[in-house]
C-alpha cells in the first residue's frame, strides 16, 4: 500500500460536479469585526472608555517594581529575601577617587586633598559616615599609597538619593579643580542614578521621538493617505497605553522590572502596526475590487482578521513560556508583553473596522498630495511596485519568478545563507550587564573602572548575609574574624570589608571585595570559594549574594529552565499551527523556518556584538559576550513575532487553494499579493527596532540590532524564498493531514460567504 497525493485532485474534480448544501461560515474574527462595522458609535465608544479607564486608573495604582531579590535565583535569592525583612536602611553609598601618579597617602598634598574633599561634602549637609584613609577604621588605600578612597553615605532614603546628590558633586568638582595635581572623582549609587539615569532617560525619549515619525512615513509612502498611516500608529499607541494601565493592576500580583515598560513600547508599537496593515490593506484590495464598504469590512475581518488573532495568540503562548523560567525578569517581561499584544489584538479585532466603517473611502484621501509632491511621487512608484492597492506585487513578483522555476537551487541558497549567518551563534557567549554596558563619553563610568582597577572587586563585593537570635555576641564576632581571616588567606578576597548590623540584632551584612572584575571566571571562582570552602568553616548557613554570586545563580536557573521553554514554545506554536491550517507539514516547516531565522539573528548578534566587526557602525566597544538574558528573550519574542508574516501569507495561500487554484498557483498569488503588507510592515519593524541601536545601554542595542536583523531576515530570505521554494518542491503534500487528526475542527481561511465548493484538506488517501 502506497500513499499518493494528488488522489485528492481526483477527488476534487469529482465533487466540483456535485453541487455541496449552501452554508454559512462564520469565525470569531469575522463576527466580532461585523458586529463592530455595524455598531460603530458603540465598538469606538467601548474602546474609548476603556483605554481612558485603564490610564486613568492604571496611573492611580502605579506599576509595582520588583524588590532586588525578586529577580535573583538560589543562594542569591535566599540572601536578597533575608536583607528585604531585616529592616536595614536603604542607604545611597557613595566613593571619591583620589589618585597621582606621584604622591602618597604620606605625603602633604595628598592629605590637603583628601581633608578638602571631607570638609567640601559634610558642608553640603547631605553626606553622613565620611571615612577616609586617616581615620581609625580607615577607608580603603593601595598598596603603593598612590590611590585612595573617601567613603560616605547619602542622607535619607538611598532610593531618592539622586535627586540630593549634585551639590555633593559639585562640591567634589570644586575640590578637584583646586588640586590639579591630583585625579579626584566621585562615583557611586546616587551619582549613577542622576548622571546615568538622565542620560539614558534621554537616549529612550529620542528613541521614541525618533519611531514615530519614522513608522508614519512608512506608511505614508506605502499607503499615500494620511488617515491610512495614522490609523495604525494611534491604534497602536492607544493598545501601549491601556497595556500600560492594565499592568498597573497585574504588577501587584507579579512586580515587574523597571526596564519592562520601555519592552511594551517596543513591542507594541510593531505588532500594533502590523495588525492594522493586516486589516486596513485587505480592506482596501476588497474596496478596490468594487466591494461595498460593509462587504469589504466583512472579507477583512474574516480573513486579515483571522490571521491578526492566530498571530496574537501565537505571540501570547510564546512568551508564557518564560513563565516557566522562575526568573522575575523574564516573567515581568512576559507580563507586559503579553498584555500589550492581546491588547492590540482586541483593538484589531474591535474598534478597526468600527473606523474603517466610519471613515470608508476617506481613509484613500491623499491630503499630502499637493503639499509634499516628493512624498507623492515616492507613494506612486511604491504603490505601483508593491501592489498597495490590492494588486499584485511587480518586484516580489520578479523575485518569486525565479524561485518557483528552480526551487530545490532556490531553497538550497537560502537555507545555505541562513545556515552560514548561524555558524557564529555556536560560540555565542553570555555575560551579565556591567559597568562596560553603558557606551558612550560618560565620566563616570570611566572613574567606576578605575575604582575596580585599584580595587577590584571593590565596585562589586560578595555580600555575606547570615541570621542568628543575636549576631553582636562575641561567639558570632569570632566567627566573622574567622570568616574574613580565612577569606583574605585564600588570595580571592580583599579589602574593603565592611559588616553591617540590622536594628534587630538578628541579621548581619557583611560587603567583602573578590578579585576579578565581577564577571569573570576569576570573580566566579572567588564566589564558589566562598560558597563552599570558607563559609562551611566559619559561619555554616550563611547566604551568598552580590553582581556576581547573582549572576552565577541566575545562569544556572537560566541552563535548568531552558529546555522547558523552549519546549513549551515549540510544542504550542506547533499545536496551534496544526489546528490552524490543518496540516502537518505547514506546522513543522513553520517551525523548522523560525528556528533557522532565530538562529541566524543569533549569529548575526555575534558576530557584530561579540566579535566587534560593528564596533565603528553602531559606535560602540565590543565586551565580547551577549548580555545574559538576551538569547532567551529573543527566542521567545522572534518566534513569537515571525508568526505574523508566516500566518497571514500561508492564511492567503490557503484561502487562494480553498477557492480551487492548484498550490503552485496559489503560492505564487499569496507572496504577491501580501509582499505590500509584509515589506511595509517588516520596514516598520526593522525601523522601530534599529532605534534602539542608538541607545547608550549596549544592552539595548544589542536587544535592537537582535530584532531588526531577525524581522529582516524573515520578511525577505525566509518568506519571499525559502517559504514559496519548500512549498513548491512539496507541492500537495503541503496540506498533508493523517486520517488520525482529522478530528480537528475546520476553520475558514477564505471569505465569509456562501459557498458551494468542498474544503480542499489534503489527507494521505490509501490506494492499492
Amino acid at each position: 500500500m502506497v500513499f499518493r497525493p494528488e488522489v485528492p485532485d481526483l477527488i476534487d474534480t469529482y465533487l466540483r460536479g456535485v453541487k455541496a448544501p449552501t452554508h454559512r461560515r462564520r469565525n470569531l474574527a469575522a463576527s466580532i469585526g461585523g458586529w463592530s462595522a455595524r455598531h460603530r458609535w458603540w465598538a469606538l465608544l467601548i474602546w474609548t472608555s476603556f483605554v481612558i479607564v485603564s490610564v486613568f486608573v492604571g496611573n492611580a495604582v502605579g506599576v509595582a517594581k520588583m524588590k532586588p531579590y525578586e529577580n535573583a535565583n538560589g543562594d542569591s535569592r535566599e540572601a536578597g529575601r533575608i536583607l528585604d525583612g531585616a529592616g536595614f536602611t536603604d542607604v545611597a553609598s557613595e566613593v571619591v577617587l583620589l589618585q597621582s601618579g606621584t604622591l602618597t597617602i604620606k605625603d602633604q598634598r595628598f592629605r590637603d586633598a583628601v581633608v578638602d574633599v571631607k570638609k567640601a561634602v559634610e558642608a553640603t549637609g547631605q553626606v553622613e559616615h565620611v571615612r577616609t584613609p586617616y581615620d581609625k577604621e580607615p577607608s580603603p588605600v593601595t598598596e603603593d599609597g598612590k590611590t585612595a578612597l573617601i567613603q560616605f553615605d547619602m542622607k535619607g532614603e538611598g532610593r531618592t538619593a539622586g535627586d540630593r546628590v549634585q551639590p555633593v558633586l559639585d562640591a567634589v568638582a570644586g575640590v578637584a579643580a583646586a588640586h590639579p595635581g591630583l585625579r579626584i572623582e566621585q562615583a557611586g549609587g546616587a551619582s549613577s542614578d542622576k548622571l546615568i539615569g538622565e542620560a539614558i532617560d534621554k537616549d529612550f525619549v529620542r528613541a521614541e521621538q525618533l519611531s514615530l515619525p519614522i513608522t508614519l512615513g512608512i506608511l505614508l509612502a506605502a499607503f499615500g493617505a494620511l488617515l491610512a498611516a495614522v490609523v495604525p500608529v494611534a491604534l497602536a499607541m492607544t493598545a501601549i497605553f491601556s497595556a500600560t494601565g492594565l499592568l498597573a493592576f497585574t504588577s501587584h500580583v507579579l512586580h515587574v522590572d523597571g526596564m519592562t515598560t520601555n519592552v511594551m513600547l517596543l513591542i507594541g508599537l510593531a505588532v500594533g502596526v502590523d495588525y492594522s496593515l493586516f486589516y486596513i490593506m485587505r480592506e482596501r484590495e476588497e474596496r478596490a475590487k468594487g466591494r461595498d464598504k460593509l462587504r469589504a469590512m466583512e472579507i477583512a475581518a474574516a480573513t486579515s482578521g483571522r490571521a491578526v488573532l492566530v498571530s496574537g495568540v501565537t505571540v501570547i503562548v510564546a512568551m508564557a513560556g518564560m513563565f516557566l523560567t522562575g526568573n522575575g525578569l523574564f516573567m515581568g517581561f512576559a507580563e507586559g508583553t503579553i498584555l500589550v499584544v492581546l491588547t492590540a489584538v482586541v483593538g484589531s479585532l474591535t474598534v478597526l473596522p468600527a473606523l474603517l466603517s466610519l471613515i470608508g473611502d476617506k481613509i484613500d484621501a491623499r491630503v499630502i498630495h499637493g503639499t509634499v509632491r516628493a512624498v507623492t511621487r515616492g507613494r506612486v512608484t511604491w504603490r505601483r511596485v508593491l501592489g498597495v492597492r490590492g494588486g499584485e506585487s511587480r518586484f516580489w513578483g520578479a523575485v518569486l519568478g525565479p524561485v518557483l522555476r528552480h526551487p530545490a537551487i532556490s531553497a538550497l541558497l537560502a537555507g545555505g545563507l541562513l545556515v552560514a549567518l548561524a555558524v557564529p551563534a555556536i560560540g555565542l557567549k553570555t555575560g551579565p550587564q556591567g559597568i562596560d554596558d553603558l557606551q558612550g563619553d560618560y565620566a563616570i563610568a570611566e572613574t567606576f573602572k578605575r575604582i575596580d582597577k585599584a580595587f577590584p572587586g571593590g565596585n562589586e563585593p560578595a555580600v555575606v548575609v547570615f541570621k542568628a537570635a543575636d549576631v553582636t555576641t562575641s561567639e558570632v564576632t569570632s566567627a566573622i574574624a574567622r570568616f574574613k581571616e580565612r577569606a583574605f588567606a585564600t588570595g580571592e578576597a580583599n579589602e574593603p570589608f565592611i559588616v553591617s548590623i540590622n536594628p534587630d540584632k538578628t541579621v548581619a551584612r557583611i560587603a567583602i571585595g573578590i578579585k576579578g572584575t565581577g564577571t569573570g571566571a576569576v570573580s566566579q571562582h572567588a564566589v564558589h570559594t566562598l560558597r563552599e570552602k570558607v563559609i562551611p568553616a566559619t559561619i555554616p548557613g550563611a547566604h551568598v549574594t552580590g553582581h556576581t554570586a547573582g549572576s552565577m545563580d541566575f545562569n544556572d536557573q537560566l541552563t535548568r529552565s531552558l529546555p522547558l521553554v523552549f519546549g513549551f514554545v515549540l510544542l504550542f506554536a506547533f499545536v496551534l499551527l496544526l489546528a490552524s491550517f490543518r496540516s502537518l507539514v505547514v506546522a513543522i516547516k513553520a517551525i523548522v523556518l523560525n528556528l533557522l531565522s532565530v538562529a541566524a539573528a543569533y549569529g548575526v548578534l555575534v558576530l557584530v556584538f561579540q566579535k566587534g566587526y560593528g564596533e565603528s557602525l553602531l559606535g560602540f566597544r565590543s565586551t565580547g559576550t551577549i548580555t545574559d538574558w538576551l538569547p532567551m528573550f529573543l527566542f521567545v519574542i522572534l518566534f513569537g513575532l515571525s508568526m505574523d508574516y508566516h500566518v497571514f501569507i500561508l492564511s492567503r495561500v490557503r484561502e487562494a487553494y480553498d477557492k480551487g487554484m492548484r498550490t503552485d498557483d496559489a503560492v505564487a498569488h499569496g507572496i504577491k499579493s501580501t509582499a505590500a503588507v509584509v515589506t511595509s510592515a517588516a520596514l516598520i519593524m526593522v525601523a522601530v527596532f534599529a532605534t534602539f541601536a542608538t541607545l547608550s545601554l549596549l544592552t539595548f542595542m544589542q536587544l535592537g540590532v537582535g530584532l531588526a536583523a531577525a524581522v529582516l531576515i524573515d520578511a525577505t530570505i525566509v518568506r519571499a524564498v525559502l517559504l514559496p521554494a519548500t512549498m513548491k518542491l512539496l507541492g500537495d503534500w503541503n496540506w498533508y493531514l493523517p486520517r488520525w487528526l482529522q478530528w480537528l475542527p475546520r476553520l475558514s481561511h477564505g471569505e465569509d460567504e456562501d459557498r458551494s465548493a468542498p474544503d480542499r484538506d489534503r489527507v494521505a488517501v490509501p490506494v492499492g
